[in-house]
């Protein structure tokens, strides 16, 4: 289905959500539901819901409902989870490792199909069957092999220059894992950053807050 105008960063954002509650209710059983009974389950207002899957053309129908199933699917094609999306990641350590391991990914269609370090001892060893090759060897592999997304899990003092030959090797997405903020001027490559440290301090400041407040 084609965005017939502009969809805000928030909408965009709370996507994913209503794919998980969607995803659960179908393994629940439940084949349709209304923005209320929707809304008490995520927590957000029922004219919420609606006024974000307006966006994408409604897909509710008055004294129905929701299909589960279709809205599901419907969501899922909408964020590219209809499509197989092949991903490589450079940084073998600790975090690098713990992404090639997380099977969902799989089974939402995010393919993790080789990891990349600069570690020699690391050379031909594999996490859960995904090859760990040279950075070295990150060319080669990119002319021959299919990459969609490169997640970045190194230290941020190499990230942009890794970053800037990923995009030179034709790569248009990027998952940064590195704690720097990515300066890269192709307006067409898309970069989504994780800062795990960010997240923490927005909890400790819950606390503080919670605390003062008792």
């Amino acid at each position: 289905m084609e965005e017939k105008k502009k969809i805000s960063s928030a909408v965009i954002r709370r996507l994913p959500r209503y794919y998980r509650y969607l995803g659960e209710l179908i393994e629940s059983g439940v084949q349709r539901i209304s923005s209320k009974e929707l809304s008490a389950r995520m927590k957000v207002t029922a004219s919420q819901i609606r006024q974000d899957l307006n966006n994408f053309g409604g897909f509710g129908q008055q004294g129905y409902g929701y299909n589960v199933q279709f809205l599901y699917e419907e969501i899922g094609k909408i964020m590219g989870l209809n499509t197989e999306h092949k991903i490589i990641i450079i940084g073998a350590g600790n975090l690098g490792q713990a992404l090639a391991n997380y099977v969902k990914f799989e089974k939402l269609g995010f393919v993790i199909t080789a990891l990349f370090d600069i570690n020699p001892e690391l050379s031909g060893k594999s996490v859960r069957g995904i090859p760990i090759l040279m950075l070295s060897e990150l060319d080669e592999y990119c002319r021959t092999h299919r990459v969609d997304i490169a997640a970045l899990t190194m230290p941020k003092s190499k990230a942009d220059s890794i970053a800037s030959k990923l995009v030179d090797l034709g790569i248009r997405a990027i998952w940064n894992f590195a704690h720097v903020d990515l300066e890269i001027p192709n307006k067409d490559v898309v970069v989504e950053s994780v800062h795990l440290s960010d997240s923490l301090m927005q909890l400790s400041y819950n606390i503080v807050k919670n605390s003062k407040n008792k």
